[in-house]
């Protein structure tokens, strides 16, 4: 009975010392695996350390980007609309019909003055004709006069036929003169009746009015049936061939710009980029501001319109800023980020930045990862390699 239960004792004491192996193997082999998966997931990183360098200094001047060339179509003549031809947005070539009014009186005053012009010619015809037989008259009556003088003098003709050649021969001459200044008249009448008939047919034309250069129509503001007034504007074109943007520059900057400067220039809110060109640097200074008028040509690119905000970077003297590597920066919609490298482990950094500059989110020495792979996470375990 002894032997038993001695015997059982020493069965259960292996069992336990079994479990408890069991147990420790259990315990101790899960850490040293999960090391081995972390190590295993490490992803390979490049990185640069965040530091002071040498910068442009700059500042931007903001404007508003203006057509080279407008224009606002207004009426020279007071009367009703009769055809709008274009609307906004299309494009339209140099001398064609945007607008017509109801010139009807007009059309008609414009004939009446050709017909007037026309019979002030026809008079001044008529006026030529009796001047040319005013003097074939006088050339008959010097010759007649002559004749009868000469016969006079030889005891021939008597005194009262030698009175009247004399008498004939004055009134000859006064014809002549007298159809000499009907001329004058004749010509002067036509004169007066060609510009009246010039005048009305260019005020017939304000009836009409037409593009003064090929661009786009950016404006409607009337429609037919509408009343157009002197001075009243209907429509606005604008060449889009040609823009600027007019920034203010202070004292100290504009000075240094000269004519055909190039200067890059910002576009929208979206920044879209491009370079310009120096066009004109005011030489007057405004009075409030203390700054000058700078208009810089853009070059012809699509998507331009006038109105749209931009800006224009001008540089100044190098000042030391805190950069990062332009690879190291990672954009998400409106979020600018880093990955920054803290013992191993790779953190997402929000950072607010100026082209490289760093204005907030870092500080010198970080140390930050060059072109992230795909997979890197916040919290993401890397091994650093030589850059």
């Amino acid at each position: 009975m002894t032997f038993i239960t001695a015997h059982h004792h020493v069965v259960a004491t292996g069992v336990a010392a079994a479990l408890a192996m069991s147990s420790l193997t259990a315990c101790t082999a899960p850490p040293a695996a999960a090391a081995s998966v972390e190590a295993a997931a490490a992803i390979p990183v490049t990185v640069a350390q965040v530091a002071l360098t040498d910068v442009a200094g700059g500042i931007d001047s903001g404007g508003v980007l203006e057509a080279r060339t407008t224009a606002a179509i207004t009426a020279r003549i007071l009367a009703p609309v009769r055809e709008v031809r274009v609307a906004p947005g299309d494009r339209v070539r140099k001398g064609q019909v945007l607008i017509v009014l109801a010139g009807d009186e007009l059309a008609a005053g414009a004939r009446a003055a050709r017909a007037a012009a026309v019979a002030a010619e026809q008079g001044a015809q008529a006026a030529a004709a009796e001047l040319e037989a005013a003097d074939a008259g006088l050339v008959l009556a010097r010759a007649s006069h002559g004749r009868i003088a000469g016969l006079q003098s030889k005891g021939s003709a008597t005194a009262q036929e030698f009175d009247d050649a004399a008498g004939a021969l004055r009134s000859a001459e006064a014809r002549v003169t007298g159809a000499g200044a009907r001329v004058l008249q004749a010509q002067a009448a036509v004169a007066s009746a060609r510009a009246l008939s010039d005048q009305a047919g260019t005020t017939e034309s304000f009836s009409t009015m037409v593009a003064p250069f090929a661009g786009v129509v950016t404006e409607k503001l009337v429609e037919p049936g509408n009343m157009a007034a002197p001075g009243l504007p209907l429509l606005r074109l604008e060449d889009t061939g040609e823009f600027h943007l007019e920034v203010q520059v202070d004292e100290s900057r504009a000075g240094a710009l000269r004519r055909g400067d190039r200067v890059p220039v910002f576009l929208g809110t979206a920044g879209s980029s491009l370079t310009g060109t120096v066009m004109e640097v005011s030489l007057a200074v405004d009075a409030d501001t203390h700054a000058y008028l700078v208009k810089v040509a853009l070059p012809d690119v699509p998507g331009l319109r006038s109105g749209t905000f931009g800006k224009v970077r001008l540089t100044g003297p190098p000042r030391r800023a805190l950069t990062v590597p332009v690879s190291s920066i990672v954009r998400r919609g409106q979020l600018t980020s880093v990955f920054v490298v803290d013992r191993h482990v790779a953190r997402r950094r929000l950072v607010h930045l100026s082209g490289a500059e760093v204005l907030a989110g870092l500080a010198e020495s970080e140390v930050v990862v060059l072109t992230p792979p795909a997979g890197l996470t916040d919290g993401h375990r890397v091994s650093v390699g030589a850059r």
